[in-house]
This record gives structure tokens, C-alpha cells and sequence, in this order.
């Protein structure tokens, strides 16, 4: 099946096919198209061209737009999760979730277009004030170059889809070139919607030459990004006054006290460390236990683990596939080696099989080793021990990443303890870092980036306040 690009409201091909494949056994899903720098120009003048239409829409019309595709995505959810899941490998299960909470960010970005506000400055604070009065408005943007990565291929584009164009701005968006069919299709529901012709323009290729273009194009006003710390420190460098917002990624921790509910914290744990073959921005990678419960932990942590069952992502029961390509399971299948041979204990799975990683847990993770510096993006598990909670803070905090960390203790005043000593974006007690619901502010600290996402936070993000101040007298 093909997949054209959208470019000002007009389904674009080119002489440059290209096809998508099912990373679980590389068949071919779909046919999507290169573009070249010709498409991408004409997408950034059809945007610039629209942006004007949007900043005249009001704020109702932009949420009628959004909650129209809220909820023809909910109409289209097997089709889209389907999608999802032949695209990037991700479990049916998992698609389907996913398709809900883009059908969610979209309604809760609705609501942000109705709730687009300044405020009124007291003038006369300052003496001289007297007589003037003051209020901010918030303006759009512009044109929004939206790039986005493949592990959650729809919602993350909903992410920063839906918050532009409830604060009146056009889109370029870039989706990653393993995972464009869910954008794709996102373009075409939106025009169903009544979205004007040039507001969502869909770009699909590689990320050296689309990406590029976007960040130096002097008519885009603000990236959005979410990958890799290489290409995003690219994109700061590269962007000048543009806007940038970047979400990195993490290696992302989680700390097990000695009074914790340990059945509940394995849990929680193997299913944050796992979900996705563990392709999730804040996947349970590091966990830190206090010694004198560590053993039993591990044992209901790997009892959990091998009951998981692998297999192709669109059969029902599937709850572990594959990774992206297999060359990112060649690496993760690596980088267990080398924490091995440094001394590290791998008390299951780490098998591979093309792209699928049979679920790992490692003991004894040496700090210096690549599973526990660097962001796995593969379903691995470290879980080493401390003697104090100082000690645990300090394991967390020497990462160079801070995206979210969490604790598991019944004791509140440990909790806090460590949530204001943890130095990341959020922090979760009794839970672990994996958990995000849609609507609360979602972004890191150090290499996980910077800016927040969430509609109510990226609204702000992608919207400029105007003073506008008159004399009364």
C-alpha cells in the first residue's frame, strides 16, 4: 500500500520509493516516498502560507478541529493501531494503548486551545505606571518543524501536533524514516477535520536531509524534537534564535527501599523495563535495592521476566517483539556482553534472535559499562545494591541524563528526601519512571533536554506573549 507525502493539503509522491518494513521479520508493510529539497521547500512555503490562517482561526475553532480528530482517530483506532504495530514491531496491545492516549493528548490540546489566556499587569506598581493599564496576549509562533522518533511514532507526533495547532501555528512534520505511516495517516484525518489546506504538511525521508533543512530554514520559527542526544545537540547547535525544544532520552532509575512492596515494585519494574523491548525514553534501565532485600527482588523480577511471552507483534498475546532494526539488537545484544565481561551477572534472557532481545537482567552492573552510562533503548535491566538511601540518590544522580527517577518506600519522609535530593524532570514515588500520563509536564534536565511537553506546557512553548499597554489618561 502506498503512503504519499501531504504537502499543502495535496497527497505528494515521488520518483524515489521507498519501503517500510515489519522490524520483527523485515516484510514489507508499505510503500512512503524520499522527498527532496525541492518537497521540503514546498512544504515549508505551504506552511508559511497557512500559518497566517491559523493565527486567524479563534481559539474554538482550533478545539473543534482537534476534538473532530480526537475523535476520528478513535474511529480509525484499529486501523491506526495496526499501523503502529507494523511499522515500529510494538506489540498489538501496546499500539492499541497508544492510539488511545494520542486520541487523548489530541482532546486534552483541544481543551488547551479554549484555555489560551494572558494576563493583566498592574501598570501602576511602579510609580510610573499611574495611569496605564497592561495585558499580554499570546501569539502564535509561526511554522513548527515537528521531528519526530519511532518508538511511539503517533502519540509523540500528537504531542507536538495537537499543542500547535491549538495555539494557532502550521506544521512540517518530519516522522522517523523507519515509522512514517501513522503521521501519514494523522494528515489525512486531519483534513477530514477541516484542518486549512498547508496547517499539516507530512515530509518523509532521512533525517540528514529533511532534519537539516527544517533546523536551517530561516521560516521556521521553533523545532520540536525527541531522539537521540547526538542529533538533538545538532539541532541546538545548529538552530540559532530559533526556539528548540529536545527530549532526549534517559537511562532512568528507580530505588527500592528496604520497606517497600516488593511484589508491587517487581511488577511495576519488569513492566517498565520491558514494555516496547524497553524503547521507551524513560524505560526502567537502572534500579538501585537496598542489600538487605536485593536477592528477593531479583528472584520476583525474573520470575516475572521469563513468563513474558515473545513473539510477532500482531498476534494477540504477544507482549515482547522486536527492536527497531537488527542492528539496535546487535548493539544491545553488545552491550550485554561487555557489562558481562566486566563483571557484571546475567541472570536471564539476553538471547537474540534477528531484532528480538529476549527480556535481560544483570546483576552487579559495573558503573563504567555501557548499560549503565549510556541509554540502552533495548529490554535490559540492571539492579545492583546500596547500603543507604544517600548512596542510592548519589547512583542515580552521577548520570549524565535527567528525564524521571523514582522510589518505591513507605516511609514519605524518605520519599521526599530523595525527590528533592534526585536532580531530574519528574520524579515519581511508589511508582516507576515509565509512568507518564499526557496531560502532566513531561521533560528532562542535563542531556534529556530541555522544554516541557504535555498540550498545556507545549502551548506555551509554541506561543509568544505580546504586551499590549495603553495610556488611559
Amino acid at each position: 500500500m502506498d503512503y504519499p507525502m501531504h504537502i499543502g493539503g495535496t497527497r505528494v509522491t515521488t520518483s524515489q520509493p521507498r519501503p517500510v518494513e515489519l522490524p520483527y521479520d523485515g516484510s514489507e508493510v508499505a510503500i512512503v516516498y524520499q522527498a527532496s529539497t525541492e518537497h521540503i521547500d514546498a512544504a515549508i512555503a505551504a506552511a508559511v502560507a497557512a500559518a497566517p490562517v491559523m493565527g486567524e482561526l479563534t481559539l474554538d475553532e482550533r478545539s473543534v478541529i482537534l476534538r473532530k480528530a480526537h475523535q476520528k482517530l478513535l474511529e480509525r483506532r484499529e486501523e491506526m493501531a495496526r499501523a503502529v504495530a507494523s511499522e515500529c514491531g510494538k506489540p498489538i496491545r501496546e499500539a492499541r494503548l497508544e492510539t488511545e492516549r494520542a486520541a487523548a493528548t489530541l482532546l486534552f490540546s483541544s481543551e488547551e486551545a479554549h484555555r489560551l489566556r494572558g494576563e493583566v499587569v498592574p501598570m501602576d506598581a511602579s510609580p510610573a505606571g499611574k495611569g496605564r493599564w497592561a495585558m499580554t496576549i499570546r501569539e502564535p509562533l509561526g511554522v513548527i518543524a515537528a521531528i519526530t522518533p519511532f518508538n511511539f511514532p503517533l502519540n509523540l507526533a500528537m504531542h507536538k501536533i495537537g499543542p500547535a495547532i491549538a495555539a494557532g501555528n502550521a506544521v512540517v512534520h518530519k516522522p522517523a524514516s523507519t515509522t512514517p505511516l501513522s503521521g501519514i495517516l494523522m494528515a489525512e484525518i486531519f483534513a477530514d477535520c477541516g484542518l486549512p489546506p498547508g496547517a499539516l504538511n507530512v515530509i518523509t525521508g532521512s533525517g540528514g536531509v529533511v532534519g537539516d533543512r527544517l533546523v536551517f530554514d530561516p521560516r521556521v520559527a521553533m523545532v520540536t524534537f525527541t531522539g537521540s542526544v547526538e542529533v538533538g545537540l545538532r539541532i541546538r547547535n545548529l538552530a540559532g534564535m530559533k526556539r528548540v525544544t529536545l527530549e532526549l532520552g534517559s537511562n532512568s532509575a528507580v530505588i527500592i527501599e528496604a520497606d517497600a512492596d516488593l511484589e508491587e515494585a517487581a511488577q511495576r519494574t519488569v513492566a517498565g523495563g520491558f514494555a516496547h523491548s524497553g524503547q521507551v525514553c524513560i524505560s526502567v534501565q537502572r534500579v538501585y535495592v537496598q542489600k538487605s532485600v536485593r536477592e528477593a527482588f531479583v528472584e520476583r523480577c525474573v520470575d516475572l521476566a521469563r513468563k513474558l511471552t515473545i513473539g510477532h507483534p500482531l498476534e494477540a498475546g504477544t507482549e515482547i517483539s522486536s527492536l527497531i532494526t537488527v542492528g539496535e539488537a546487535e548493539r544491545v545484544e553488545s552491550w550485554i556482553g561487555e557489562a558481562v565481561g566486566a563483571g557484571a551477572k546475567l541472570v536471564t534472557g539476553g538471547t537474540r534472535r534477528r531484532a528480538t532481545i529476549e527480556p535481560a537482567i544483570l546483576t552487579d552492573v559495573p558503573p563504567h559499562v555501557s548499560l549503565n552510562c549510556k541509554e540502552a533503548f533495548g529490554p535490559v535491566i540492571g539492579i545492583n545494591g546500596y547500603e543507604t538511601l544517600d548512596e542510592a540518590i548519589g547512583l542515580v544522580n552521577a548520570s549524565e541524563y535527567g528525564l524521571q527517577a523514582g522510589i518505591y518506600t513507605r516511609d514519605i519522609g524518605k520519599a521526599f528526601h530523595a525527590a528533592r535530593r534526585v536532580h531530574v524532570g519528574g520524579f515519581l514515588i511508589n511508582e516507576v519512571p515509565q509512568y507518564r500520563v499526557d496531560q502532566m509536564p513531561y521533560g528532562g534536565v542535563k542531556l534529556s533536554g530541555t522544554g516541557r511537553e504535555g498540550p498545556k506546557y507545549a502551548v506555551e512553548e509554541m506561543t509568544e506573549p505580546k504586551l499590549v499597554c495603553w495610556k488611559v489618561s
